[in-house]
């Protein structure tokens, strides 16, 4: 009689976990999730092909965002070319997209940036244009790191918005959504290789299939 409960029982138990794997398979329910630290503002700047980039041109896509200028001697050749690497591990997926925004906008003209795109990715007409290097507006491209990527403290500010100066090796990771969902010091191995498996989670969500659409849950203002 024991024998018989036993084998029942076990195969309740398998019934069970079967019936809970194909519920859930293909839904993000066993993924570790990521924190959402922030949501990203709507913006335009200019690229460095001198074409207007806003929000829409990374509609769906994961991305990174990360602020630099072109004459910088110090951390933004190391960080720059970190992060080259993370763009060439990811340059052919259509879903991934890099912003570098530049600290300098008085200085940091079209041209030089495009002259910066070719020195981090060369010019291989078959790398997709999926690095954007942008300028704009000194005041818009600082809100966007403080209040945005949390690249900066909003509260480093002064009077006068030409005395403000970024200078961070940080860089912000975005989903799909526009949340960002984390930051990675680009100076570091150990945090650029958990940049580089973060942005492989985010490239596998997809809300179609889910049991749940999370989105009915979102606090997204």
């Amino acid at each position: 009689m024991k024998k018989k409960i036993l084998i029942y029982g076990g195969f309740f138990i398998v019934l069970i976990t079967l019936f809970y794997f194909f519920l859930f398979a293909g839904t993000d329910f066993y993924k570790v999730k990521l924190p959402v630290l922030s949501y990203v503002q709507n913006f335009s700047f200019t690229g460095q092909n001198g074409n207007e980039i806003t929000e829409h041109n990374i509609d769906g896509k994961v991305y990174v965002a990360n602020y630099f200028f072109t004459t910088c001697k110090g951390i933004c050749p190391k960080m720059n070319a970190n992060l080259a690497n993370i763009f060439k591990a990811f340059k052919d997926d259509s879903d991934f997209a890099i912003i570098s925004h530049t600290s300098m906008p008085e200085t940091d003209s079209v041209p030089l940036l495009k002259a910066y795109e070719e020195k981090m990715i060369g010019k291989d007409p078959h790398y997709p244009a999926k690095w954007y290097f942008v300028t704009g507006t000194k005041d818009s491209l600082y809100k966007m790191a403080r209040q945005s990527y949390l690249l900066d403290n909003d509260k480093n500010n002064s009077e006068n918005i030409k005395d403000h100066f970024i200078h961070t090796q940080f860089f912000a990771l975005v989903d799909k959504d526009r949340k960002v969902r984390g930051i990675y010091d680009g100076l570091k191995q150990d945090e650029l290789d958990q940049l580089a498996t973060d942005i492989k989670k985010l490239l596998k969500d997809s809300e179609s299939g889910n049991v749940f659409n999370h989105s009915n849950f979102s606090n997204s203002p």
